[in-house]
């Protein structure tokens, strides 16, 4: 059965789509079956695949709201083998309103990921950087949570908003809810201030932060311009080589 990771914070500009489209691209490229949810309006990790987001009839929101199938929803990843891709748009952003009488709402990613569960090893949902009817869903359906965590000043207070959050979503909706781990990103070795970020976040969270540590690297930026993910763009990046330690220690994590 797969596991489900939520990429999750409610901050902004962590690097949280940057890793949900690299993360799956290594996931898929050491030849486990992924599937990658956008699950945010903005649709910057569907864009960042080359799918033209403005053009696609059916999305995630249509899949949420019964107007389209799974299978009628999924995209194959033309770049990749072993990645699906459900797909995301602007029209994701009526959600919070056209679902907000639907029955158990909290549980409409999880009702349909059980039935999906067992086709991927691993299911990665790429949260927005928001507290909101999309983000519950995605924690009620998660077995872990991945916090993607920018090395600055201010990361420490939006890491205890998130941890907040989590508890309350565990407590109320998902009582297996668990922090899978921190993923340190933009770290820039020329500054102590990151050096100084990734100790704080250590020391607050013991041992629930990832070893591996994503540098601050422009090929990273580059990649999603061109609608493949760093792998493909330039995969002897330090950018690349980063998350191909990270998909390997999230590999090992799921083994163990």
């Amino acid at each position: 059965m797969g596991i489900i990771y939520s990429l999750a914070n409610q901050k902004g500009g962590v690097g949280k789509t940057t890793t949900a489209i690299n993360l799956s691209a290594y996931l898929a490229e050491a030849g486990k079956k992924i599937l990658l949810i956008d699950s945010d309006p903005q649709g910057n990790t569907t864009s960042g695949f080359g799918i033209e987001k403005t053009e696609l009839k059916n999305t995630y929101y249509t899949l949420l709201t019964g107007e389209s199938s799974f299978s009628e929803t999924v995209i194959k990843a033309e770049c990749m083998d072993n990645l699906d891709i459900l797909p995301a748009n602007r029209e994701l952003a009526g959600a919070e309103i056209e679902l907000i009488n639907f029955e158990r709402v909290e549980y409409l990613l999880k009702d349909l990921m059980e039935e999906r569960k067992n086709e991927y090893d691993y299911i990665i949902i790429d949260c927005p950087p928001s507290l909101n009817l999309l983000t519950l869903n995605a924690m009620t359906a998660a077995d872990g949570i991945l916090v993607p965590l920018q090395c600055e000043y201010y990361a420490m207070e939006g890491l205890t908003d998130l941890l907040y959050t989590i508890s309350l979503v565990k407590k109320k909706l998902n009582k297996n809810l668990r922090i899978e781990g921190v993923i340190f990103t933009m770290y820039d070795s020329r500054t102590n201030l990151s050096a100084q970020v990734v100790e704080e976040v250590k020391t607050v969270l013991d041992n629930e932060s990832l070893k591996t540590i994503i540098p601050r690297n422009i090929r990273l930026s580059e990649a999603p311009s061109h609608g493949v993910p760093i792998n493909i763009y330039d995969k002897n990046s330090k950018g690349a080589l980063a998350y191909e330690r990270l998909a390997e220690e999230i590999i090992k994590r799921g083994e163990s």
